[in-house]
């Protein structure tokens, strides 16, 4: 019972951490501009904040443990709680950081995190200065004002950061804007790789979205809402477990630091006519989204399975892993987990099989259809 209440103490300090945290960001949000000594210290204290997760979840799952009536709805909703509180401060907290972005085609508009590799994408009309800057507009209206962006040396970026520091350099509050504006980086020419994550998060969607966009022809309102269903693909696939509760199979995905809980889509029913042009126009962009959740679900449940013949070997996978099952079935946005439960080794002693627990029971497969994520 004694170390049941120094683990409760020590649950309520980590809360405690959490809470004074929340005050100093929202103090930080108050100022008109942070100096760069305020933003190193909140850098310096963001990363002493995102290791109090791990220690919560220790704590709680050593509650649990010890607790001889453990209410699991009580728990889950424990977990819940702390969860979307912590996640909301990191993307709070990561608001701050800076964007990379690259040029995806004649008509796109691309950003993804440095920290996480979030995605965003937004559709323009033509590769002006006028256009990316309206662009640049809505992404800072929807997701928040970076501190720095990335570029190609494309002439619209090149154009855009001419005209903001034109502008802060005729205002008459030229210091005060200058703490306001956004540095630009600028990569060598022909020089992709030196901006390698917008270009990844590029590749990710050029690659599929050009084998389906050859079906059908898009006007410019249907292409920027098959943009929006990638973008969602793209920021819910799995990253990491977010604790080591057998119970628990909620992840860590890109969609944490940008909206603090996983996404969701609108229930719809799934278009599986293979004819494109049969398809009315609506039917039409929810045909190539879940085509291109296909496509990219599978790319990645293969990217998550190392070939142990080629690289070093993370290991078999133990009881209580969270893991993901490959299911060609899955509607967009979902995507199916499960903990393992127990392992089969085969005559020659190597495992091939498991049983695993989801959420809608107890099922076995074999390690073909099961991608551990890492928690390294």
């Amino acid at each position: 019972m004694a170390d049941m209440k120094i683990l409760i103490k020590k649950r309520s300090s980590i809360k405690s951490k959490v809470t004074i945290f929340s005050n100093y960001l929202n103090l930080i949000k108050s100022s008109d501009h942070l100096s760069e000594l305020q933003r190193l210290d909140l850098q310096e204290r963001f990363n002493k904040f995102e290791t109090l997760h791990a220690d919560f979840d220790e704590f709680q799952t050593n509650i649990e443990m010890l607790s001889e009536e453990a209410d699991s709805a009580a728990s889950l909703v424990e977990r819940e709680d702390f969860d979307r509180q912590f996640f909301s401060l990191v993307a709070l907290t990561r608001s701050l950081l800076g964007s990379s972005v690259s040029n995806g085609s004649e008509a796109g508009f691309r950003d993804a995190d440095s920290a996480v590799k979030a995605v965003h994408l937004e559709l323009v009309s033509d590769l002006t200065t006028e256009a990316y800057m309206a662009a640049l507009n809505r992404f800072v209206a929807r997701r928040g004002k970076p501190q720095s962006i990335t570029s190609d040396n494309g002439t619209n970026f090149v154009g855009a950061c001419n005209e903001i520091y034109k502008f802060i350099n005729s205002s008459n509050v030229a210091s005060e804007m200058a703490q306001e504006g956004i540095e630009f980086i600028f990569t060598p020419a022909y020089s992709p790789h030196f901006n390698s994550l917008a270009e990844a998060a590029v590749k990710s969607t050029k690659k599929h979205l050009k084998r389906l966009l050859n079906q059908t022809h898009f006007t410019f309102e249907e292409l920027a809402t098959c943009l929006t269903h990638i973008e969602a693909v793209l920021n819910s696939r799995p990253l990491t477990p977010l604790s080591s509760d057998p119970k628990d199979f909620c992840v860590l995905t890109p969609a944490h630091f940008l909206i603090g809980r996983p996404l969701l889509c609108v229930p719809c029913s799934q278009v599986t006519d293979a004819n494109i042009s049969r398809l009315d126009r609506w039917k039409r962009v929810q045909h190539i989204r879940t085509h291109f959740w296909g496509r990219f679900h599978n790319e990645y449940t293969s990217l998550l399975q190392v070939k142990t013949k080629w690289f070093a070997s993370r290991g078999e996978l133990k009881p209580g892993s969270l893991v993901l099952i490959k299911d060609k079935m899955a509607p967009p946005l979902l995507w199916s987990l499960g903990r393992v439960i127990k392992t089969y080794p085969g005559v020659d002693g190597v495992t091939r099989v498991a049983e695993l627990k989801t959420r809608k029971g107890t099922i076995r497969r074999a390690f073909n259809s099961i991608c551990p994520l890492p928690i390294d």
